[in-house]
């Protein structure tokens, strides 16, 4: 995001880049994070209502900030270099209606996007507005696997 809040357009998608999940990966993520018995082992995911091993939702979502701060920095770059003024991002308030909708299995490929839905004026910080976005990801046969609704501060145009 480079930006100011002004210029940024409602229903501008940004791919965000793709992610293909290993076992081994699976397997590391949830050792630390998610130890539950379908991130663990093949043999303990098919015992499960999942029947085979599945990565966390919380991988699924670092996974995305990951590839969101790599984008995010790409893009300010690239503004950089052709010499435009980047707008700061600031904190986010926060975001509401995550959802795994699918399981992601070892072995699935996921592409995270992000869609422009809304800008709201910030009544507390008036150097700053608010955007909101919608985060998604599909697998690799075009379902919606994991999604949410993002807020994020961002600067507003000194006049």
């Amino acid at each position: 995001m480079t930006k100011f809040f002004e210029d940024i357009v409602i229903g501008d998608t940004t791919d965000l880049g793709s992610h293909a999940f290993t076992a081994e990966e699976i397997i590391r993520f949830a050792e630390k994070y998610d130890p539950q018995p379908f991130h663990l082992s093949e043999e303990g995911a098919a015992q499960t209502h999942f029947g085979r091993l599945c990565a966390s939702g919380w991988h699924t979502a670092a996974v995305f900030m990951k590839l969101l701060v790599a984008t995010n920095k790409r893009l300010v770059q690239e503004a950089v270099d052709e010499g435009r003024t980047v707008a700061r991002i600031g904190p986010s308030p926060g975001f509401d209606k995550l959802k795994w909708l699918k399981p992601v299995f070892a072995g699935d490929t996921l592409s995270y996007q992000r869609v422009i839905t809304g800008k709201t004026e910030s009544r507390s910080r008036p150097e700053w507005g608010i955007l909101h976005s919608d985060m998604m990801a599909h697998n690799q046969h075009g379902d919606l696997v994991f999604s949410f609704k993002a807020n994020v501060f961002v600067e507003r145009r000194k006049d």
